[in-house]
């Protein structure tokens, strides 16, 4: 397919710079596959339009506090580092722009720096030495990293708006944004109308925003991100299906993980590892039955994965559907719901 495919109009003046409070008032576009119809409903909806007997996945990756800004020690320049991925041994992976050697140091104050190790076109490396280790100095010093499409810094109450209730396992870049319309009051309500609510792991690094940058999306290769589904997850859904109920995904990045574990036969196996799964219209589903889901910038493959279960067309009305609306766009705007 041609990447142009996955284009769509949009008003920039969309893009919610933040969230909705209390956070399951924002506004839900519930997506009927069946009869390919449309309703605007509000997420706290939620318990009304699901069954009894159907299973939320939600991703419980932790946001690391991961940007950080920095000096160069030579010339004082300014230089932004986002840490990406701890290797071990005081080695991260990171990004940064501008022109870096190895060698160079960037200080980042409270007695941290950084001393470039690898600077190449696939990734860039630093050693880091701070006066605690260095995942807790991120914790005390580090900011959220904000998508830059909000144009504008991060705050301290960031630190709370960019973390979904059900972060545990630390090790994102990105939150998990469909996992952060929920509430304590609308999760006892869907236990309440006897919805399960199950935990699998994926840590958004930057596979999921690597650009698409070929014509034909069939030649895009995924940046691998680290996943795990645990035999706990696995049972419910087991149980789940047995029962007649739904999987809902929430979010594009537990499709990505529960599609990863499933085998060729539907069923699916406890899974700790990296996943590269790329998914695009015509992709067969085995395990997801339905996904919540924020909106998507254009060309991404984000939005491919979306196209894939709910149809190309059909999403296509609906985004442009979602804009004469007014709905709010990306990580902090309204929702959508596929069934």
């Amino acid at each position: 397919m041609q990447l142009s495919e996955f284009d769509f109009p949009f008003d920039s003046s969309l893009i919610a710079a933040h969230p909705c409070l209390p956070r399951d008032h924002a506004r839900l576009l519930v997506l009927q596959r069946l009869d390919r119809s449309l309703a605007h409903r509000r997420v706290e909806e939620l318990p009304n339009l699901l069954r009894p007997g159907d299973l939320l996945v939600v991703n419980n990756t932790k946001v690391l506090a991961a940007r950080v800004a920095g000096r160069k020690s030579t010339s004082g320049a300014e230089a932004e580092i986002l840490f990406v991925k701890d290797l071990g041994d005081a080695i991260w992976e990171v990004l940064i722009k501008g022109t870096f050697r190895p060698g160079q140091i960037i200080e980042m104050g409270a007695e941290a720096s950084a001393v470039v190790i690898e600077r190449g076109a696939i990734r860039t490396t630093v050693r880091v030495e701070s006066p605690i280790p260095f995942s807790e100095w991120l914790r005390q010093y580090g900011r959220m990293p904000l998508p830059p499409y909000l144009k504008r810094a991060p705050t301290d109450q960031d630190r709370e708006w960019y973390q979904t209730l059900f972060a545990l396992h630390e090790g994102a870049i990105a939150a998990p944004t469909a996992g952060l319309h929920f509430t304590p009051e609308l999760l006892a309500r869907l236990r309440q109308s006897g919805i399960g609510l199950t935990a699998v792991t994926l840590h958004v690094g930057v596979g999921t925003f690597k650009p698409v940058t070929v014509d034909q999306i069939e030649d895009h290769q995924m940046g691998a991100e680290w996943i795990e589904v645990g035999a706990e997850a696995v049972h419910s859904i087991e149980q789940a299906r047995a029962a007649g109920g739904r999987i809902i995904s929430v979010g594009t990045t537990v499709v990505r993980a529960l599609e990863t574990a499933a085998r060729a036969d539907g069923q699916i196996r406890p899974y700790c590892g990296e996943t590269d799964i790329f998914m695009t219209p015509g992709f067969s589903f085995k395990v997801v039955d339905a996904l919540l889901t924020n909106f998507h910038l254009p060309r991404t493959t984000l939005l491919m994965l979306v196209s894939a279960l709910a149809g190309t067309e059909l999403l296509r009305q609906a985004y442009a559907d979602a804009v004469c609306e007014r709905y709010r766009f990306y990580s902090y705007g309204d929702a959508m719901l596929i069934l």
